[in-house]
């Protein structure tokens, strides 16, 4: 059998995927690059040894499937024309978020009117720890009830935040914000209290950006906590570590005994934070070689599965356009992006605290 022939739009965030094609395990075809002819663009084609090409029509028919990296009326791009002038063409297509729900519908009538599979891609769901979390997440709830969710995440990442709970917990209503807690001048974080899938939520936003640098200077990306009777599970960072911690609960004979180390409650022997995966998170190099590109691949397979198992793309729209307009309720409970203009970021890793302690 051939494979699949896909086509990349896009050399920004759009190398990411280009690197899928790279991964020995990845049975796809890169067919070419559709850029704007950048010098930038120009290198990933001859590093890939495709086409470059500058507009849809310059695209060959024997094209199977489009990622689409390029934004939407959000961050001032064609992306969603993009994607409608492809899926005209017969191209089944992955367009990456963030997209205005608007720009969903219209996609999802010209994938319909097509006959072609539209699917938005978040990204980080498809990122091995963030994967983790979801899937452990989805065994806990199933056991116990989710009692409370505390979430916080960066303003590029805001729409990214409610795609995991989503998948997380099953289901994304009853759903709905309540307005922003006051904060300190100058706090880079605004606080707001809400739902999701029913599960109170207390919800904070890195609500600022750097207008020259606006991919950098967030302090994190997305934490979570989903807490229940029996614990709380911890998504510590994107990119890891997953952690359980079992809720601290001091036995009732207790209060008979002379010392409390004398318990014999087998419960109290249970490490009170436990690692799920690895005990680190991933280096920021092995992210953009290894997690990064690999959650791109994931994304691409499963959506060429949709495409083999003739999948209708109506469902996955509605969702995501019930997600794109919780997001824009958190921004405006949130008010204005705060812009700023800090100085570079003196990074530190816990080798260099370890040093100043000594």
């Amino acid at each position: 059998m051939t494979r699949p022939r896909v086509l990349v739009a896009g050399t920004g965030f759009g190398r990411v995927y280009l690197a899928a094609f790279e991964r020995a395990d990845f049975d796809f075809e890169l067919a070419g690059i559709l850029a704007s002819g950048s010098t930038r663009s120009r290198a990933c084609a001859e590093h890939y040894g495709v086409p470059l090409w500058s507009t849809v029509d310059e695209v060959p028919d024997d094209v199977d499937l489009a990622c689409v990296v390029v934004g939407g009326a959000m961050n001032g791009g064609p992306g969603p024309a993009l994607s409608q002038a492809l899926m005209r063409r017969g191209v089944h297509v992955l367009q990456e978020h963030p997209l205005h729900p608007d720009e969903l519908v219209a996609c999802l009538r010209c994938a319909t009117e097509s006959g072609v599979v539209f699917r938005l891609n978040t990204h980080y769901p498809h990122v091995e720890p963030v994967r983790r979390f979801i899937g452990v997440a989805r065994d806990l709830v199933a056991r116990q009830q989710p009692l409370f969710l505390d979430v916080t995440c960066a303003f590029q990442v805001l729409y990214t935040v409610f795609d995991i709970l989503g998948q997380a917990l099953g289901s994304i209503r009853p759903h709905g914000v309540d307005g922003a807690l006051a904060g300190a001048e100058g706090a880079p974080y605004r606080s707001l209290t809400g739902r999701f899938a029913g599960v109170p939520m207390s919800f904070r936003l890195q609500n600022e950006l750097v207008p020259s640098d606006p991919d950098n200077h967030s302090h994190l990306f997305h934490r979570i906590t989903l807490g229940t009777d029996g614990g709380h599970l911890t998504l510590v960072d994107t990119h890891g570590p997953v952690a359980w911690s079992m809720r601290p609960h001091m036995p009732g004979d207790m209060k008979e005994l002379v010392r409390l180390g004398d318990c014999a409650a087998p419960h109290l022997e249970v490490p009170g934070v436990q690692h799920l995966g690895p005990a680190e998170g991933a280096s920021y190099t092995e992210v953009l070689r290894e997690l990064w590109p690999r959650a791109t691949a994931r994304a691409i397979g499963a959506t060429w599965d949709d495409v083999l198992a003739g999948a209708d793309s109506r469902g996955h729209v509605q969702y995501h356009v019930a997600l794109a307009k919780l997001a824009m309720r958190v921004s405006e409970a949130c008010g204005p992006v705060r812009l700023h203009h800090p100085k570079a970021p003196e990074l530190l890793s816990a080798a260099d605290l370890l040093e100043a302690e000594a």
